[in-house]
């Protein structure tokens, strides 16, 4: 198109010389219009030479900002048409375009709600959190033990039990970045329970409920977890973060706790209700659990999720106490396997503030005790509505607030989470 025009603006040029070199045949006005009109497709040429210089400027520019200084370098070494300048026309000064900015490799910040968090620190960085969680669940149970006549008549025991638990749990956690991709984390809890069982025994010649008050506090079971971001993503592409964790069982061991037991708690000859006169601190099993979050940004929101595997190592020769101070062999038991998985979505208020929605749900196996199912253990599933705060209070300190209920029987009705992180 510019070769068009150019050959255009030479015609012109010629049509005057060719104009100039005439012979004075015709009268001064044919010649006057005739000079006239040239001038105006002249204007017009010029105008239009203009518009197609600013375009091919225009255009170089938008090469160079998407390119950055790399691409800005490729698109200055072409080589570019020589236009005729108008006369009177100044010339235009070179664009500098500068580089473009580097794209941010890490995951975006969202509020947690989640065990895991999913921005990792960044290499070198150290990151101390105190945090602080608070549970509450209550729980009715209706033991039947006897035979039916009719089906309106029961003959044996009737044992109904209301259990009220509470559970707090203060854990200083510190996360370690050993490259920009990779960190390290310890968690230390310390555990204080307490529950109140409500138990009312029928035809035992008693209708007076009996409360059972219990507590326990001490160190709990300290985890070590390892979290390695496995690509780059970006916008409209996600994160993904493999994890691995692993549990100690550092926490009061559930089998060492004296329970209420005189001689037996299964079986023959059994006394007592079974419950524990301190409450343990500690699962008293060692656990692995891999794990694999991603998050996915999408604006003005972050879609977020993971998915988990915990397996429990088995443990041969258990013995519990009982009241008395003799040991009760239980033999080798083995805990369910727990599969969990999770989702949500964060949103961003401002530069300081951001909110977040989401789901966890765990799936625990049956617990099996000398290779065989233990009596009364079912799979269980556990349900949580998570909804979580956070507010950066400056460039080193946030507070996190997240508020978790329980949507099947046996998750704790309400939880609540408090969350310090400080960069140091």
């Amino acid at each position: 198109m510019l070769s068009k025009t150019f050959a255009a603006g030479m015609l012109v040029l010629a049509s005057q010389s060719a104009l100039a070199q005439q012979p004075q045949e015709r009268s001064n006005a044919e010649l006057a219009a005739e000079l006239a009109e040239l001038k105006r497709a002249l204007l017009e040429q010029r105008a239009l030479l203009e518009d197609l210089r600013r375009q091919v400027a225009e255009e170089k520019l938008a090469s160079a900002r998407g390119a950055g200084a790399a691409g800005a370098g490729a698109v200055q070494s072409q080589p570019q048409p020589q236009l005729p300048m108008p006369p009177g026309a100044a010339t235009e000064p070179a664009l500098a375009v500068g580089q473009a900015p580097k794209r941010d490799l890490k995951p975006p910040e969202v509020a947690p709600i989640f065990e895991s968090p999913g921005v990792l620190t960044a290499h070198g960085k150290l990151v101390l959190e105190p945090s602080f969680q608070f549970g509450y669940s209550s729980s009715n149970r209706v033991a039947l033990v006897g035979y039916t006549i009719i089906p309106a008549l029961l003959v044996g025991l009737i044992d109904v039990r209301e259990v009220k638990r509470n559970t707090s749990t203060a854990t200083l956690s510190g996360r370690y970045g050993l490259s920009n991709r990779t960190e390290l984390e310890m968690r230390l809890p310390y555990i204080y329970r307490s529950d109140s069982t409500v138990s009312r025994e029928l035809f035992t010649g008693t209708a007076v409920e009996r409360v059972f008050d219990v507590s326990g506090h001490a160190i709990g079971d300290v985890e070590l977890s390892l979290r390695h971001q496995l690509n780059d993503g970006g916008a409209d592409k996600p994160y993904y973060v493999a994890g691995l964790r692993f549990k100690t069982r550092t926490g009061r061991d559930p089998f060492e706790v004296v329970t209420d037991c005189v001689r037996r708690c299964v079986g023959e000859n059994a006394s007592g209700t079974g419950l524990p006169q301190e409450l343990p601190t500690g699962s008293g099993f060692y656990a692995l659990q891999p794990s694999l979050t991603w998050l996915y940004p999408s604006d003005p929101a972050v879609l977020f999720g993971s998915a988990s595997y915990l397996h429990n190592f088995q443990r041969k020769g258990i013995r519990r106490r009982v009241l008395d101070g003799e040991w009760e062999p239980l033999g080798t038991v083995k805990p369910g396997a727990v599969l969990g998985f999770n989702f949500g979505v964060g949103l961003a208020l401002n530069e300081k503030a951001s909110i977040s929605f989401g789901y966890d749900h765990s799936s625990i196996a049956r617990t099996r005790q000398n290779g065989v199912p233990a009596p009364g253990s079912v799979r269980t599933q556990l349900g949580t509505l998570l909804l979580g705060f956070s507010y950066r209070l400056d460039p080193k300190k946030t507070v996190n607030i997240s508020v978790g209920a329980g949507l099947t029987r046996d998750t704790p009705d309400v939880s609540l989470l408090l969350r310090f992180p400080t960069s140091m």
